[in-house]
């Protein structure tokens, strides 16, 4: 039987000259365990349940919003990138003038930890939650137990694009209004799930309903796409990293196909790879169980 798991309300921190929105769940006696979200997504997509069981294994978890979504630091000031011209200036080896970075929103997480009193803590990111973790592991390997980077890549310009139906999402902004906005949330999950999980619509509409409610930020989601554009290629950093590392992926993945993960694993030394039979760019309660296991393992 699990054990009761305290959740504490919203907080915000300042961290890294900006406010950060966290909540934590477990005891803060126990190893802390910082959970980093993926593009435009707010915390609450690490699913309180999830979050639960895992701190049920032992560990204080940390969610937050990343700047630019959700209840953190929205740049209204800052301009809305062209991503078509933020990429073709990166292939082109040219800069790319962008609000900010990758390796900045790597220093909200640690401005986090500093805020929270933690020397470090172990890391899990999803997607480009996995690109900032391994950016914390190169620029700050002290402030890491261990990685794990679930769904994402090292970024190098030749590894394989997501699916034609994937990109599609991936590009078409979504609809601001609350009704279209649930609906199109529950489309896109549908259409990156992968062939083996069916999506829980339901999950879907529940995390779009909050998401809308805590508040959306269209062209934060675009400074943060041309922060993944132009912040570029980390393998050849990858390859010093020491930081103990577990990447999870599926082969089913339509977005970041599973050659992306193994890219990480093969950078990293002695990075360890878990591919998940069928799963794609989600992560349904199906593999919780499988996850949280492989996560809490890791870490320990």
């Amino acid at each position: 039987m699990m054990r009761d798991v305290p959740h504490t309300e919203l907080a915000k921190a300042q961290a890294n000259g900006i406010e950060i929105a966290y909540d934590t769940f477990g005891n803060p006696g126990d190893p802390p365990l910082l959970l980093i979200m993926g593009l435009g997504a707010q915390m609450i997509h690490w699913d309180e349940e999830f979050c639960k069981r895992l701190a049920a294994r032992g560990y204080w978890v940390i969610r937050f919003d990343n700047r630019d979504v959700g209840l953190s630091t929205h740049f209204h000031d800052a301009e809305v990138p062209d991503i078509p011209a933020v990429m073709e200036r990166f292939l082109r080896g040219e800069p790319a003038f962008i609000p900010y970075t990758l390796k900045d929103m790597g220093e909200d997480a640690v401005g986090l930890l500093d805020a929270l009193g933690i020397e470090s803590a172990h890391v899990v990111g999803i997607s480009m939650g996995g690109m900032i973790g391994q950016l914390i592991a190169i620029h700050f390997p002290e402030r890491i137990r261990t990685l794990t980077c679930l769904m994402s890549t090292t970024g190098e310009p030749g590894l394989p694009p997501p699916t034609p139906e994937a990109m599609s999402v991936l590009m078409t902004p979504l609809p601001t209004e609350r009704t279209a906005y649930i609906e199109d949330s529950a489309r896109i999950w549908r259409v990156i799930a992968g062939p083996k999980f069916q999506h829980d619509d339901s999950q879907a509409r529940k995390w779009a309903e909050l998401a809308h409610d805590r508040g959306l930020n269209p062209d934060g989601i675009a400074r943060q796409m041309a922060a993944i554009t132009a912040s570029g290629g980390r393998r050849r950093a990858l390859e010093s990293v020491a930081v103990p590392t577990l990447v999870i992926h599926g082969d089913g993945d339509p977005l970041l196909p599973l050659e992306c993960g193994k890219d990480i694993a093969d950078a990293i030394p002695g990075a360890k790879l878990m591919i998940i039979e069928g799963l794609g760019h989600a992560l349904p309660e199906a593999v919780w169980t499988e996850v949280i296991d492989a996560i809490a393992e890791h870490a320990h």
